[in-house]
């Protein structure tokens, strides 16, 4: 899990949840296999052969449509309900979220132009631009 949220985390969200209820699926399936427990009664798993292939075919697949998920826009979309207050707090939330999340990627993608993955790099440019947008955004959205 922690491997993956560094990897992933910037572009692409998930929970704890939804990982480990999935691992058990791909080991049924033959994708990865238990490996020995760790401490702490972790659990570690590997890919497979097999996995490595499912994976190779799965990159080379159409990705589909981007899906938007955006709980402070479904708020604001709502905002004449909420209260003015209610609305510049979401907003001053909202705003420290993307500004420190921006400086945590910014960082990210120095650290993988430094290792020269530039393929990481570039996914990493995505989530920069995306926080930017959004703060952006959270400058003109009505808050009361």
């Amino acid at each position: 899990m922690a491997a993956a949220e560094r990897k992933l985390a910037p572009y692409w969200s998930m929970t704890r949840s939804q990982v480990y209820r999935e691992l058990p699926v791909l080991a049924e399936r033959g994708l990865v296999r238990l490996g020995k427990p760790g401490p702490r009664s972790s659990q570690p798993y590997a890919i497979t052969a097999s996995g490595k292939r499912t994976f190779s075919r799965w990159l080379a697949e159409e990705p589909g449509r981007d899906t938007i998920r955006n709980p402070i826009a479904l708020r604001i979309a709502f905002g004449g309900l909420h209260s003015a207050t209610q609305l510049r707090n979401l907003q001053a939330s909202a705003n420290e979220y993307h500004s420190e999340a921006l400086a945590r990627v910014r960082e990210q993608v120095k650290n993988a132009k430094k290792e020269g993955d530039s393929y990481d790099a570039s996914a990493l440019e995505f989530a920069v631009a995306y926080h930017k947008a959004a703060l952006s955004w959270l400058k003109s959205a009505p808050v009361g």
